[in-house]
């Protein structure tokens, strides 16, 4: 890994009455544009939706990196996020902000006998990530684990 700080760059087109580019370097252009909630058309990523998709992302490849670190075996790791967006008050104003976040976990284990430490790494993936641990709102997390056949 390399030192702090990192830096990342985002460059976000518009023209009037059409989607959004977001673009970064060496990356493939993302279309996106409001979702069905805010009248858009619900069939893009949405800022929204890129959140909890960043969210979910950063979990999982926290999990691996975790794994990895204690050397954990592991077959699979199926994750959803929720976001809840809803209006608060801000110094008397009525708001539209996330007011909590919800992670999924489902781990494939090799054999049942990893199950405590499984828990362990998933607790600690959900710290590690510098997703959740960038948002105002709580992150919550369940998981399940399973045993691969």
């Amino acid at each position: 890994m390399k030192g702090y700080p990192h830096h990342y760059y985002v460059r976000a087109e518009l023209i009037e009455d059409s989607d959004v580019n977001l673009e970064c370097s060496n990356l493939d252009t993302i279309v996106s544009a409001p979702p069905l909630e805010f009248d858009g058309p619900g069939d893009r990523w949405s800022p929204e939706t890129l959140l909890i998709g960043a969210l979910v992302d950063c979990f999982a490849l926290s999990f691996r990196a975790a794994a990895k670190g204690s050397r954990f075996s592991w077959a699979a790791l199926s994750c959803e996020a929720e976001g809840v967006l809803d209006k608060v008050d801000v110094e008397g104003k009525g708001v539209a902000q996330f007011t909590g976040f919800f992670i999924n976990a489902n781990l494939t284990l090799f054999k049942a006998t990893d199950n405590e430490m499984a828990l362990k790494l998933l607790e600690k993936a959900k710290r590690m990530c510098v997703i959740t641990n960038s948002l105002k709102a709580t992150t919550r997390l369940k998981c399940n684990l399973g045993v691969a056949i």
